[in-house]
């Protein structure tokens, strides 16, 4: 992933971001620190705007809510439980979307967008209940704003620390598993 932001930039990007708010399983809490990692220089000669990685971020995740928003809307419930599974949808992904759009209504499409896994697949109940596109895409915008920026601005902080986070986890795995041993 990190070779195809690099080189593709703003539009790997966007179309990562696509494909995780259209409930494909590609997570946006790499995507984005990745973007803002290069933004910082952590690649040398693949430097992009902070910015403009947000806007993009922004822009594929409204993009991909809008795909299953649609899928939603016009495929409805039934097709989402009979064909869900080949997109990695589960039944309580789809179960947890419907309570959280069933208790909030419009709201829960602003405050799912800040909630890991509800994120991705809040759009489906919006479309089941018919909730109108143009208020769909203004809570969706709203709310997917601090999340993408936020993730953007702590691989904007990490910079070109990015290649050493890896590192950092064998440790705390290798600890993990020797205490799961004892």
């Amino acid at each position: 992933m990190q070779h195809f932001i690099a080189t593709y930039g703003y539009l790997a990007v966007f179309l990562l971001m696509v494909a995780e708010s259209a409930c494909i399983p590609v997570p946006s809490e790499l995507v984005m620190p990745l973007g803002g990692a290069l933004a910082a220089g952590a690649v040398a000669g693949h430097r992009l705007s902070l910015t403009l990685v947000i806007v993009a971020g922004v822009a594929g995740n409204v993009a991909g809510s809008y795909v299953a928003w649609a899928v939603g809307r016009w495929g409805g419930q039934s097709a989402l439980r009979r064909w869900g599974g080949r997109l990695w949808l589960r039944e309580d992904h789809l179960d947890a979307a419907n309570r959280w759009f069933g208790r909030y209504g419009p709201r829960a499409v602003l405050i799912g967008r800040l909630l890991p896994v509800v994120r991705t697949f809040i759009s489906l109940p919006a479309g089941i209940a018919g909730m109108r596109p143009l208020r769909f895409g203004v809570y969706t915008t709203i709310g997917c704003i601090p999340w993408t920026a936020a993730l953007a601005g702590a691989g904007y902080a990490v910079g070109a620390s990015w290649q050493q986070i890896p590192n950092a986890f064998h440790a705390v795995t290798y600890v993990e598993i020797g205490r799961a041993h004892v």
